[in-house]
This record gives C-alpha cells, structure tokens and sequence, in this order.
C-alpha cells in the first residue's frame, strides 16, 4: 500500500483489531486505535507516536466516542478509513440473558458502531471520500442455537450498514461490512465472550453448542494475519464488496442460509401472494 491514509479502528487491543493495527503500522499507514485502556494498547503496539495514536475510548458513551474522533482529526488532520471491530460475544437463550446484559451487548456490537460512523461522518462527508468496514459476523447472517441476542446484533450491523452504502455512496464513500467465521483470536475466551450467568437447566441444546464451540477455542481454522491482510486489501479497491464473507465455514453457512430461504420462500408462496385485494 503505497499512499499513505489515517486509519480509525476500534476495539485493537486484541484478535482481528490488533492484527489490523500491527500490519497497517508495519505498511507505515497512520493508525488512531480504541480500547478500553490506551496505556496497555500503547504497550502493546510499541509504535511511535507519529504514526500511532491509542485511544481509551468507552463506545457505548457518545461523549468519549466524539472526542476519540476529534482527538483523531487533531493529531492527523483527517481520517480516511473507519474500521469497526470492536464487540464481543453473548451466549445464551432470550429467556436466560438479562436486561442488562442483552443491552450490554447491544452497547457495544451496535451502538458502538453507530456512535463511531455518526461522529465520523461530517469529516468524510466533507472531504468526498473514505471507507467504513463494519466488522459483523457470519451469525449475523446464520445464526446459530444459543447465540440468538449475538446474532442479533450482528445482524442489525449488516442492515444498517447495506442501507448506510446507499445514504453515503453520493458523498464518494463506500462501505462494506465483513462477516468473518471461526477465527483463531480470543474470541472464546472470557474477555471476550459472556455467557449467561443464570442458565436454565431445560435448554439443553443451548448448553450442547456452548461446549461445542468452547473447544473449538485454538484450533478455528481461519487465519487473523490473513483476514487482516483482506481487510486492507478493501480499501484499495476501486469498487471493493459491500458484503465480504471471510473464512470457508462462513461461505458455507451463507450459503445454507440462501438456500433454506429460497425454499421456504417457494413453499409458502401461495400464502403470501393471497394477501392482496382481488383486482
């Protein structure tokens, strides 16, 4: 990547947004990153200070998302690139997460990312360019027993980022919203996946898929260095995807989800047609 541009990522303390961070500092990118601890980032990344900029940063609070943004226009003068990856899993049935822990997660895999793009905006807007890669995942696409208030917001993160491409497409912006499988980070570890803590001893297949996943922790056959490298590869992109599925498993778990549609669809088309005023 030869020209140089002011990259803004969430959640880059560790997995895919570390990988990012690491590889974009390497290509000499300017990179402005959030977590929850500046300090312990800065350490991380071990970066100098022209190029990198780490931010503590709360997403579910508009105040810190804004002056993270403005703190970013200050130091680099612009931003280029938004990449929202910062989110974390929740497993459980409806009935056994809380409130407070649905809206959590709502907190930080939705609101998160709109308070980024919101405060964002006027500066890409005015500028006529840029790119916003929201990071989803394939359960927002198909979901998957005991993962229902994840998927869910996963799935918002897609909806609100196709009809985002069209609100931005005259501004000279374009986005594209990726939605890796199982990567080899730590997603299933404790910081950064929270199962409900009151489970319910009926839901048996939820319990069945929790462990499942839980050992797959360390042998996810996707790559983060390689889904990293796919990331960047978007932006130089004339035209790069709007959607972007990363990793086999996610392929063809879409895949499955398109075609169960398709059916469904078809065996219930005389229903859904018959509900229109007889001409």
């Amino acid at each position: 990547m030869d020209k140089k541009k002011v990259w803004f990522i969430t959640g880059a303390s560790k997995g895919l947004g570390l990988s990012l961070v690491n590889q974009l500092l390497n290509a000499g990118q300017f990179v402005a990153a959030t977590s929850r601890d500046a300090a312990t980032l800065a350490r991380i990344v071990n970066a100098s200070n022209e190029k990198f900029l780490p931010l503590t940063v709360d997403l579910a609070s508009d105040v810190s998302v804004e002056e993270a943004v403005k703190a970013t226009i200050t130091k680099f003068g612009k931003i280029d690139v938004i990449i929202n990856n910062a989110g974390y899993g929740i497993g459980g049935s409806i009935e056994e997460l809380t409130d407070q822990e649905t809206r959590s997660a709502f907190n930080v895999n939705v609101f998160g990312t709109l308070n980024v793009i919101r405060h964002a905006m006027p500066y890409l807007r005015a500028q006529r360019s840029g790119n916003i890669i929201n990071i989803a995942s394939i359960a927002g696409i198909a979901g998957a027993t005991g993962w229902s208030v994840y998927a869910a917001a996963k799935s918002a993160v897609i909806a609100l980022s196709e009809v985002l491409a069209e609100d931005v497409k005259d501004f000279g912006i374009k986005v594209t919203v990726v939605a890796p499988g199982a990567f080899r980070t730590s997603f299933l570890k404790e910081e950064s996946l929270e199962l409900a803590k009151n489970p319910i001893q009926d839901y048996e297949a939820v319990r069945n898929t929790h462990n499942r996943y839980l050992k797959m922790d360390g042998t996810q056959a996707g790559d983060p260095e390689k889904a990293a490298a796919a990331m960047i590869a978007l932006v130089a992109m004339p035209e790069p995807p709007l959607h972007l599925l990363l990793g086999q498993d996610a392929l063809d778990r879409a895949t499955t989800k398109i075609q169960s549609l398709e059916k469904e669809f078809q065996k219930w088309k005389a229903m859904t047609i018959s509900t229109g005023f007889d001409l």
